[in-house]
């Protein structure tokens, strides 16, 4: 049993520049012993050696290697997302809890993506593509904050094709030959035709946009406790011993990061919590 303390040897074999500060890295173990298995929903500790080690969300899974999305924002996020190909990172990983998909087998989901957090819902929408029987009605919701911030930019052409999987795509400033919406993400939940006894909402982006999409939600009808939340806190140990990331009775490395709504519903209405 590996020590989940003690990083593994990565190797970089993809950079993909999703935008001006967000790469995606496609990492492979470098030791065949290790085999890339993981959960939609769940992230690794990714360590730069010199700098330190954040989590990140594991953005796809397929073909023996996992795909990790940064954005650079600080000087590790910074020094992960300046490695080259063919370059080592170290891994942990990986960690907490997964999306709930095999519980919502032939129910309809409903996606909704802010940002940088369509990263940890692209396995969910790979999934249901390949198993696009196992569920009813899926309708993907997702903003960003302009035209330069959208990533996975060619798998949005495709997945927008996708058969049985409906798209609604909103900015936050646009440009004048922007033909899509325009506005916050939680008002495009207006334009879905809701049925409260069947549908599975995931949602992941900035905790404000997530706080106002499940309240809007449960007003519409849908019980807390399906609707899930992916958060992100100050996650360090990844396994619930240094309490960082504790957020009320949740260690959101542990217990979480994939969370129902009416678990934490009251923590994050608490301010600075």
């Amino acid at each position: 049993m590996k020590n989940p303390w003690l990083p593994e040897i990565w190797v970089v074999e993809r950079r993909i520049q999703e935008s001006e500060d967000t790469v995606s890295l496609e990492l492979r173990p470098e030791s065949k012993a290790v085999r890339p298995e993981a959960e939609p929903g769940q992230f690794n500790m990714l360590y730069s050696p010199g700098y330190g080690e954040i989590p990140v969300s594991i953005s796809s899974m397929r073909s023996g290697s996992f795909l990790h999305t940064i954005r650079s924002v600080g000087a590790i996020s910074a020094a992960l997302a300046g490695a080259q190909a063919g370059s080592c990172v170290g891994v942990r990983g990986p960690f907490g809890s997964s999306w709930p998909l095999s519980t919502a087998f032939g129910k309809n989901l409903l996606l909704l993506a802010g940002g940088l957090g369509l990263a940890p819902l692209r396995p969910v929408i790979e999934w249901v593509r390949d198993r696009r029987e196992d569920f009813a009605d899926c309708s993907v919701l997702h903003g960003a904050r302009d035209r330069d911030h959208l990533i996975f930019r060619d798998e949005l052409v495709t997945w927008q094709k996708s058969p049985g999987i409906h798209w609604a795509l909103t900015l936050d400033h646009a440009d004048l030959d922007w033909e899509g919406h325009v506005g916050s993400l939680p008002q495009l939940l207006d334009l879905v035709t809701l049925d409260k006894q069947t549908t599975v909402a995931l949602l992941c982006g900035p905790e404000i946009m997530m706080r106002a999409a499940a309240a809007y939600l449960v007003q519409l009808g849908l019980p807390a406790e399906r609707i899930y939340l992916s958060l992100e806190r100050n996650m360090k140990c990844a396994l619930g011993f240094c309490g960082h990331c504790q957020l009320g009775p949740e260690f959101i490395c542990r217990d979480g990061p994939i969370l129902a709504y009416d678990r934490v519903a009251a923590c994050l209405g608490v301010k600075e919590l």
